[in-house]
């Protein structure tokens, strides 16, 4: 084939886009088209669309025409129906499906080293999406921190291209998401309640204070820009409207103080500023809504002001998709969204506040039950009948509802630090739909940077060291993370060149270690969040930069009070989890006892950080000494981020170490365990002081909110360890004096390999059938007990135990009609109990952490 010099020496391509296609003609596809220019052309690259420039053309990529054969909504195809060095035809199911096609052809070429001969060597491939909603939320929660990226239009091009290469498609843009209205009195309240820093809305003189009418309008056609711009690059614009009160509460004295509204006019004015909103932005495709007492309107009357604000969406005229944040939904509620005529969804959290590992809690925490009885007052409904629906997906999942469940992936977590990590990444995308959810909203990093008036000009930029600030490109920092979470939810099984191609780009021939520190650095938090669940809201928990819980009586056992167990000691700590992880002291009393019940020690999570602190710094020594230039900033961000997460990681092992040796002299006196406690404790403090050295390049004072939890440094936390070291000290020392005789021996249970057994999820069961769930054993001289553990897809609800008949190697247990008989899924597991005192949990959790570590049983559909 010949090919053209194009554009002075460069080569040309053909971009064939079928005429007679109207696929090819929605927006989304002539955008692709138009970015698959740019791309190449910065490869250097010439790119003709004439057809008549096809026989002097190095290559012609024909886009559409395939009637459909690429497969459902979002997918596509790359084909080469001539031969190999025939042209390239992308097919798609749709417009987003043909624009994936062609954006991908566009990143292979932008990142490979001769981006010609990667074009013409592609190979036929099929995609399709496993995750229907894959989303991506930014918040506005700082005027002085926020405006400038809000105004910013060419941030705007390029981070919606970025979303959209990626296959994220949905972007929400969440406004007054800063405040909980009755907890925290506002200041900075910026957008806060949106409408009138949007809109005049006629027949009201409602006015956000200190806002120029220039600049309201401003805002509007900023929105308007936003939204446009999204939907041009096939992605879903949802608005997050969070907060609906115009006055915050007691306490509040707001820097835009709202006018003009009463108590008797608030929802008329709220429905018809809606109304208006979607008007001047018709590429709004759906709200998300915090519709219970946090969101501003007091239970329990908050119904009738939804009833009002809701007909406004029905009678805009097109369809708006209602999300509802799920905490406090009742059915009431459900209703009142149904009744809009418009798709509902329900925006459950997926840890609480958190991002735990990829799977969903098998139960939440005690003190996320249910009461038996409605309360009064504010939170009514939410505190009270409701409260199992705070942190987790409640009992939203039924079979065949049409109503369905959008996981939100909150950022107490971890917010600065980089996150990277293909294999809990793809873990999200096969376990984000559980029971047929609709997908995953992700808080981006960042996320709340200047929430509760703690901004301040230039403080989005979390860096100190004048070398690594990014100037108003903080968000570039995680492209990785971006790349990761929109691929991998689109495909878990995705090629892994997709994310390779980027680290190759970024890191030459470091590109490998670098993934393989990042990726178990990126495990280390998600693991504490879930085995140390001292806190569901993000307000008063932050792993990453961790206000020390004491061991022995230190300080800061009274922030944790309001969300922890009584008394708050690192010992009674519940995980999130229960039913996978005990409490410390929990398997101190079990280690006394001589037994375990199956669920994961304090030892098992000390093992597990361990080896991923060891494979991460492992591979960081090996990326240092691969990579071009170390003082390079993009690779000198990275190396301190994982060396960061690596000594948190290593600070955990050795305090879930010390904790228990401390909780087993609390039992026995005997001062041995002290003597163990104080070693492993100075292992950690250890691990935190490199933490803090390696972290001094952020700023002194990361800034998230104004409680004591959510700003600071990793320095600002030293003192309170040190002194939680101390006590234990003086406690040990003290024993020491006393001489005190050796207490109560602790028999160390004989730990043993984990029987081995098959077992394979039955077919959809028929609601009402009796279930027969068995378990194959592999060893016939097996002579333990196994207990299967089974319920509805509810967390409201607890376990039913029964333990399994056994004939021959074969474990038998029957779920009984009475029970099937319900609108849920089933989710189950089981408990290995060996003669020796020995337990494990079936099917447990992989080695990779990105597993589900119990079965869900679908009912077959009618």
């Amino acid at each position: 084939m010949s090919t053209s010099t194009g554009r002075g020496d460069s080569p040309t391509i053909v971009l064939a886009l079928d005429p007679s296609d109207p696929v090819v003609r929605e927006a989304p596809v002539q955008w692709a088209a138009s970015q698959f220019t740019e791309v190449l052309a910065g490869v250097g690259i010439t790119v003709e669309t004439a057809t008549d420039a096809q026989s002097q053309a190095a290559l012609t990529v024909a886009v559409g025409g395939g009637a459909g054969e690429a497969g459902p909504a979002e997918s596509f195809s790359l084909r080469r129906r001539e031969g190999p060095d025939g042209p390239v035809h992308v097919e798609g199911g749709d417009a987003r499906g043909l624009m994936y096609g062609v954006l991908e052809l566009a990143d292979r070429a932008r990142f490979a080293d001769d981006p010609l001969a990667e074009l013409r060597g592609t190979q036929p491939t099929s995609q399709q999406p496993a995750t229907p909603v894959r989303s991506i939320l930014r918040t506005f929660v700082s005027d002085v921190e926020d405006k400038p990226w809000f105004y910013d239009r060419d941030f705007w091009a390029e981070y919606l291209t970025e979303l959209a290469t990626n296959r994220v498609n949905r972007f929400h843009l969440a406004l007054g998401m800063q405040y909980n209205y009755g907890h925290h009195p506002a200041t900075d309240n910026y957008f806060c309640f949106p409408y009138p820093f949007l809109l005049d809305v006629p027949g009201y003189d409602v006015r956000a204070g200190n806002v120029p009418d220039e600049e309201r309008e401003r805002n509007l056609e900023t929105l308007r820009f936003i939204s446009d711009e999204a939907k041009r690059r096939g992605v879903d614009f949802q608005l997050g409207l969070w907060n609906h009160a115009y006055d915050q509460g007691d306490g509040s004295i707001p820097h835009y103080p709202i006018t003009g509204l009463t108590p008797e006019t608030h929802a008329a004015y709220s429905a018809a500023a809606l109304g208006m909103l979607l008007r001047e932005c018709p590429s709004i495709d759906g709200l998300t809504m915090r519709v219970h007492y946090e969101g501003g309107i007091p239970e329990p009357d908050h119904e009738v002001y939804w009833q009002q604000v809701m007909s406004a969406v029905a009678e805009v005229g097109r369809p708006i998709e209602i999300d509802m944040h799920a905490k406090g939904v009742d059915e009431a509620l459900l209703e009142i969204a149904r009744g809009t005529g418009m798709p509902v969804k329900v925006g459950a959290k997926y840890w609480a506040e958190h991002q735990g590992l990829p799977y969903h809690q098998t139960t939440i925490r005690d003190r996320e039950r249910a009461t038996k009885e409605a309360g009064t007052g504010l939170m009514a409904i939410t505190a009270h009948l409701r409260r199992f629906t705070r942190y987790g997906y409640g009992d939203f999942l039924r079979e065949g509802s049409d109503v369905k469940v959008l996981f939100r992936i909150w950022p107490g977590t971890q917010r600065v630090l980089l996150w990277g990590d293909p294999v809990l990444a793809a873990g999200y995308g096969r376990l984000g739909t559980i029971g047929g959810a609709a997908g995953i909203d992700l808080c981006e990093p960042l996320t709340f940077k200047g929430r509760k008036d703690t901004g301040e000009p230039g403080g989005r930029d979390p860096y100190a060291d004048q070398a690594l600030r990014l100037e108003g490109q903080e968000w570039k920092k995680y492209r990785y993370t971006y790349r990761l979470w929109g691929r991998l939810l689109y495909d878990p099984d995705a090629d892994p060149d997709s994310w390779r191609r980027f680290l190759r780009a970024e890191y030459g021939a470091a590109a490998e270690a670098v993934e393989n520190a990042l990726g178990p650095a990126s495990r280390v938090l998600p693991l504490v969040t879930v085995a140390h669940g001292i806190g569901a809201s993000n307000n008063g928990y932050w792993p990453e930069i961790y206000l020390n819980m004491p061991i022995a009586g230190g300080p800061n056992a009274d922030h944790y009070q309001r969300d922890t167990a009584t008394p708050p000691t690192f010992g009674g700590v519940s995980a999130f989890d229960p039913s996978m992880f005990y409490r410390v002291d929990e398997f101190a009393d079990d280690l006394l006892a001589g037994h375990r019940d199956g669920r994961y020690s304090p030892l098992d999570v000390a093992d597990w950080l361990d080896g991923l602190a060891a494979d991460a710094e492992g591979n960081l020594a090996a990326a240092t000494a691969q990579v071009a230039d170390v003082e390079e900033p993009q690779f000198r961000r990275l190396a301190v981020d994982v060396a960061a997460q690596a000594g948190i990681g290593r600070f955990f092992a050795g305090k879930y170490r010390a904790g228990l040796a401390y909780s087993l002299y609390e039992r026995t006196k005997d001062p041995r365990h002290l003597g163990d406690a104080v070693e492993a404790y100075r292992t950690a403090r250890d691990a935190w002081v490199g933490v803090v050295e390696v972290t001094s390049v952020y700023r002194p004072d990361l800034t998230f909110g104004d409680a004591r939890s959510e700003h600071g440094h990793w320095a600002d936390r030293l003192p309170a360890i040190e002194a939680d070291l101390a006590d234990l000290e003086r406690i040990h020392e003290a024993a020491k004096a006393e001489n005190a005789p050796a207490g109560q021996a602790v028999v160390e249970i004989p730990r043993g390999a984990r029987p081995s057994f098959e077992h394979t999820v039955p077919e959809p069961f028929s609601r009402g059938d009796d279930q027969t769930i068995t378990l194959e054993s592999s060893d016939p001289a097996f002579d333990g007990t196994v207990v299967l553990h089974y319920r509805h897809l509810n967390q409201g609800e607890d376990f039913e135990t029964v333990e399994t008949s056994r004939n021959g190697t074969t474990f038998e247990a029957t779920v009984p009609g009475s029970y099937t008989d319900s609108d849920f899924a089933l989710v189950y597991y089981f408990t290995v109990h060996a003669s020796g005192g020995d337990a494990w949990i079936l099917p447990g959790l992989e080695k990779s952490l990105a597993s589900q570590p119990y079965h869900v049983l679908r009912q077959r559909v009618r």
